[in-house]
Order: structure tokens, then C-alpha cells, then sequence
């Protein structure tokens, strides 16, 4: 293992030094030139350190620790500062990289290529808008807050994966004119999926929305156990291997849910329209797969069915249970701190502000394993999607997102509602 994580680094170390070679110029002149008033030359130096991959975007960060610490500190942002962070979320393709120091790929293709060749899972972010943009949705915005700033988060996807994102469509946005001056701008809707695949493309894992810290870690850690597992099993009995994954995953999240079912004498109703059809459904499995097997990994859940009589206190009840440590860790504590320096908000506030945050993390956290990811294993191990990451992420935006590309407005619009506005409301 140690022999194997140095021929890497040489690896990394040989391909950062031809880059630099190539460009005639020092790392630390390419940092300078970088954060020039010359843009022809800041844009070349930067085009450079991104083509170095993650040993470019280190180059700006150890450049300018200094200036980093002191913007993070005040939010304080001269010239000076917004030109070195445009370097740093250029190179990083990420919106305020300068917390994260993490390197994404934006081409999928070459993010697999570089997952191959370093025996490393690729963790692929899908979102409404950019993630090198103020204006993404809302939920990778709060990725950008609470987990890629996380210290032991980005410790370990630099260490173990390879990243890219891809926008699924624009993030609609609302501006809010009080008529006196004052405006709020916010985006309305949107949801983000991470996609966990192994080093040759399998989908392992897909882990919709936001979680706390260490419930996203530790998906982490499992999904890259798994790719080195992979490694070890002959491609026929791949498909196979990543089925029974999915199936002890699946159960521990009905385990756990069961258990704070249990303890918070939360009262569930089926709905109506609820039912366990899926136990009678036809499932696409392997040949290869023998009847004892199929029984073990046969996933189905239907817990959707009862979300329309839990109340809001009864999802809080499951929260407290299901995700008792859902904090932010001072990394993202001090990122929040930074974006909100200008509002002036006294220490009473920001604890208000934080026990808000915390409770929604743990809210999104158990909505998303019992609602949600659940049923991404079930549909996983039922084929689906297995061989198509377009098509699987199509049916998770229409079907659990509930935001389908062939809806080009969202759901916020509906012809069959009167606004009493000319044109319905609608400009262009």
C-alpha cells in the first residue's frame, strides 16, 4: 500500500513538474501572474495552473495563505482579494475554493480517465446552476458551506477521490424589490445528487440532497471501500458485489429508521394511495444470480406512503434520533461567520442562527435516507440506471426531485392559475 501511494505521488509530482516545464515559468511567477492587472496574462497563467489539476489550484492556496486567512477572518474583499479568487474558483472550478481546496473536473470523461489511472472513485455532483457560481441552488450552496470547507471532509475526497460536477439545468432565481432601495435576491428551487462511481464508471452509490457531515463522510468512506473492493472481484461478479453493498446500506438505513420510529412514538397512517405493489413487481436481475441470492438482495421500500400523515414535529422527533450531531465543524462555522460579517448580526443571533441550521441539517439528513435514498438502492438493484448515469440522473430529478427537465418552468408555474396579472405574470 505504501509502495503504491508513492509510485502515485511520483506520479502526481512528474506530471506537475512537465506542466510547470511546458510553461517556461516558475509556480510562483504562474501565482503572480495569475492575480495580475493584466488580464491577458492572469487569464493565461491561470488556464495553466487548472491544466495542472489539483497540484495547480495548491500553488494559488500556498501563494496566498496570508491573504486567505485574512479574508476568511474579515470578509474584507479589496481588489486585490476578488482577482486572487477569481484565480482560485477559476482553477478550482468551484465557488469559493479558497474554504475547500478542492479541484473539480467539469468533463466527465477525462474526471474518469484521471479515476482510472490513480485506482480512485469519482464523486460526481449533479446541480440546478453552477458550482463556480454565487447563484447555484440552494442545496450545493450549502455544500459549499457546511461540507466541502469541512476539515476531515476535504482531507479525505482529496486523498481518495476525484471530483467533477455537471449543472443539470439553470438555478431560477427572485429578486425582491421593497421599492426603497433594499432588494433580497435568492434562488427558489433546485436540488443536487452526488453520484458515487467506481474507477471504471459503475454506479456505487447516489446520495441525493444535503447531510450532515458525518453522515455524508461516512458514505464517503463506504463508496471508496467499495471501489477498492472492486478491484478484487473478476468484472462477472462486479454487478453482483455492488448489489449486495447497496442491500447492507439499504438495511441499515431501515434499521436505524425502525429504531427512532420506535423510540420517538411517532404514529404513522398509510395514505390512500399507499401500497407495497413493489413487492409483487418483476425485477430485472442477473442471470448469474441464483434464487437464494435473489432473495437476500431484493430491495423494495415504500415508506413514502406514510410522509403525508407525519407532521413537521414528528420528522423533528426522527431527526433528534436519526441524526443527534448534525454541527458544522469551525471550518464551515468560520466560512458562515465570513459570509454574514457585513450583516451585523450580534452573538445571540448567530446562536439562533446556528441551532436553526443545525436542525434543518438533521431534518435533511433523515428526509433524505428515509424518503429517498432508500429508494435509489431499490432502484439501483433493480438494473436501473446501472449502465446509464444520464438516464438515472433524468429519473431522479423527475421522480424524486420532482423538478423534470420536460417542465421548463420548475412547477412554479401553472397555466390553470389566475394572477390577475397581464400575460399571467410571465415577462419573456
Amino acid at each position: 500500500m505504501k509502495m503504491r501511494s508513492l509510485l502515485l505521488l511520483s506520479a502526481a509530482l512528474l506530471t506537475f513538474s512537465c506542466a510547470v516545464a511546458a510553461s517556461g515559468s516558475s509556480p510562483d511567477q504562474l501565482a503572480v501572474e495569475a492575480v495580475s492587472n493584466d488580464n491577458a496574462a492572469a487569464q493565461a497563467a491561470i488556464r495553466q495552473l487548472r491544466a495542472m489539476g489539483q497540484p495547480g489550484l495548491d500553488i494559488l492556496t500556498a501563494k496566498y495563505k496570508a491573504d486567505i486567512e485574512t479574508y476568511a477572518r474579515t470578509g474584507d474583499a479589496d481588489d486585490k482579494w476578488k482577482r486572487i479568487a477569481a484565480a482560485i474558483d477559476t482553477v478550482a472550478m468551484q465557488r469559493d475554493a479558497y474554504a475547500s481546496d478542492l479541484y473539480w473536473y467539469t468533463d466527465l470523461d477525462e474526471a474518469k480517465r484521471i479515476a482510472k489511472a490513480q485506482h480512485k472513485p469519482v464523486l460526481s455532483l449533479r446541480l440546478l446552476g453552477n458550482l463556480n457560481e454565487e447563484f447555484s441552488c440552494a442545496n450545493s450552496r450549502l455544500f459549499r458551506a457546511i461540507l466541502y470547507p469541512n476539515a476531515e471532509i476535504s482531507s479525505y475526497l482529496r486523498d481518495n477521490y476525484i471530483l467533477h460536477w455537471k449543472s443539470v439545468r439553470p438555478a431560477p432565481r427572485i429578486t425582491i424589490d421593497f421599492g426603497d432601495g433594499r432588494k433580497i435576491e435568492r434562488t427558489i428551487t433546485g436540488n443536487s445528487i452526488h453520484y458515487i462511481l467506481s474507477e471504471n464508471g459503475q454506479v456505487i452509490d447516489a446520495i441525493p440532497g444535503l447531510y450532515s457531515p458525518s453522515a455524508f463522510l461516512g458514505y464517503l468512506r463506504r463508496g471508496n471501500e467499495m471501489n477498492a473492493s472492486l478491484r478484487t472481484i473478476a468484472p462477472a461478479g462486479q454487478s453482483l458485489a455492488l448489489m449486495k453493498f447497496r442491500k447492507k446500506n439499504f438495511d441499515l438505513i431501515i434499521a436505524e429508521r425502525s429504531k427512532a420510529i420506535e423510540r420517538a412514538g411517532v404514529q404513522m397512517t398509510e395514505t390512500k394511495s399507499g401500497s407495497l405493489a413493489i413487492l409483487a413487481a418483476p425485477m430485472a436481475v442477473a442471470k448469474a444470480i441464483v434464487v437464494d441470492e435473489y432473495s437476500i438482495l431484493r430491495v423494495y421500500d415504500d415508506f413514502a406512503k406514510f410522509e403525508a400523515s407525519l407532521k413537521f414535529d414528528d420528522w423533528d422527533k426522527l431527526a433528534k434520533l436519526y441524526s443527534p450531531n448534525p454541527q458544522p465543524d469551525a471550518a464551515s462555522v468560520a466560512f458562515i461567520r465570513r459570509q454574514n460579517a457585513k450583516t451585523g448580526l450580534s452573538d445571540g443571533e448567530y446562536k439562533a442562527l446556528y441551532a436553526k441550521l443545525d436542525k434543518f441539517i438533521a431534518l435533511d439528513t433523515t428526509r433524505n435516507d428515509f424518503l429517498f435514498h432508500a429508494k435509489l438502492y431499490e432502484w439501483l438493484n433493480q438494473g436501473r440506471g446501472l449502465g446509464d448515469l444520464e438516464g438515472l440522473n433524468s429519473r431522479v430529478y423527475d421522480e424524486i426531485f420532482q423538478t423534470p427537465d420536460y417542465d421548463k418552468w420548475l412547477g412554479l408555474y401553472s397555466p390553470d392559475v389566475y394572477t390577475a396579472l397581464d400575460g399571467n405574470g410571465i415577462i419573456k
